[in-house]
């Protein structure tokens, strides 16, 4: 993928992960992994015949969905590498919908924001980017502008927003974060390296402004009982195959709750998904 670089596609592609997680290697002595992926056989057995014996330093996580995370609980007792994250110490592994699946990683060091690991001749600056996942990490190489973005964004598609743990409001904060480091190239957790990066986060942007727009537009017009989640993506998405509804009104939800949070919508419940929306006046 890149010098010193190697990509191995785990194999969980679908809606939510494209063609499937990518797990990073990078480095030469010690390796260093990032985002082992999904409780896997044969993820497992690929990743282990591509490190070899004792070359494994440490294993990275970007968040702790499960698509990104478990594996690194197999993995760590196989090679005997460290699991670094942002924490907190021990976490429940969650789904990007936030239900929690009954596994639980514990980390061996934490890592917050501006924090270097040094693993040989790699240094590898945590970058803290909230919004997709509380825990959310990005992960940028010095010296050489290669950004590993996680699921702060992705390539061909959007990134699911999915409250109470995903925040709308930090997201895009965290994306101005990233668009201010200006890196080189980004290789995210889904789908191929981007080598325009400011290209990208600008339309992911752009492309979350008018959700925002879209979505105050249509409570704005909403009967007086007004609308819920699931309404609006039936009149915002039109554009979007019916498979995508149930993924984009977690989005939805949460592009509510940070217009509640500016006095600009109102819910009875706004911590419930269904719960209906009205406008500000």
């Amino acid at each position: 993928m890149a010098p010193a670089v190697t990509r191995i596609i785990a194999p969980n592609p679908g809606v939510m992960t494209g063609p499937g997680t990518n797990t990073y290697i990078l480095g030469s002595d010690p390796l260093v992994l990032i985002d082992p992926g999904p409780d896997d056989d044969s993820h497992l057995g690929a990743i282990l015949d591509a490190v070899g014996d004792g070359r494994l330093g440490w294993i990275l996580v970007t968040h702790t969905h499960i698509d990104h995370a478990p594996l690194a609980v197999r993995l760590r007792e196989r090679t005997g590498a460290a699991v670094a994250g942002f924490g907190p110490p021990a976490v429940a592994m969650v789904g990007p919908d936030g239900v929690d699946r009954n596994q639980t990683l514990a980390f061996d060091r934490l890592l917050a924001d501006g924090d270097r690991l040094h693993a040989g001749e790699l240094a590898i600056q945590a970058v803290h980017t909230p919004g997709h996942a509380s825990n959310h990490l990005c992960f940028l190489v010095a010296g050489s502008g290669l950004l590993f973005s996680g699921d702060l964004v992705m390539s061909g598609s959007t990134v699911v927003i999915a409250p109470p743990d995903g925040d709308m409001a930090v997201y895009l904060e965290s994306l101005e974060k990233v668009r201010a480091l200006a890196p080189g190239r980004i290789a995210p957790g889904h789908g191929e390296v981007m080598d325009d990066p400011a290209a990208v986060v600008d339309g992911y942007l752009a492309h979350r402004r008018e959700r925002e727009a879209q979505v105050l537009a249509a409570v704005g017009s909403a009967p007086a009982g007004g609308l819920t989640s699931e309404q609006l993506v039936a009149v915002i998405y039109t554009g979007v195959p019916a498979l995508l509804h149930p993924v984009a009104r977690y989005s939805v939800w949460a592009h509510l709750r940070k217009l509640g949070a500016e006095g600009r919508a109102r819910s009875a419940d706004p911590d419930d998904i269904a719960a209906p929306w009205t406008l500000v006046r």
